[in-house]
């Protein structure tokens, strides 16, 4: 799903406009990323919780040369969904 597509379903089942699901979904965004980045999770109570995953340095193979490569450590962004969630997506 594109984000205009996801944008058009919010702002049918709001009402809001286009232009202010936009704006609320990049707030959001930037508010999850700012949360993590200083050290907190974000927990959204029937939804799941954001946190950041620490990925140690590590010494991958590059596939075009097979040759080993340097892959450095980095810090990522996770969701850990709630149970609700898991329940919905494992329903038949």
């Amino acid at each position: 799903m594109l984000k205009s597509e996801f944008v058009t379903k919010i702002a049918d089942k709001t009402g809001l406009t286009k232009k202010d699901v936009i704006a609320a979904i990049d707030a959001y965004h930037d508010t999850v990323v700012e949360t993590v980045k200083d050290g907190d999770s974000v927990p959204l109570k029937g939804f799941g919780t954001y946190t950041a995953s620490a990925r140690k340095a590590r010494v991958g193979r590059n596939p075009q040369k097979n040759e080993p490569m340097d892959i450095p450590a980095s810090i990522s962004l996770s969701l850990k969904p709630s149970k609700r969630v898991k329940d919905i997506l494992n329903s038949k």
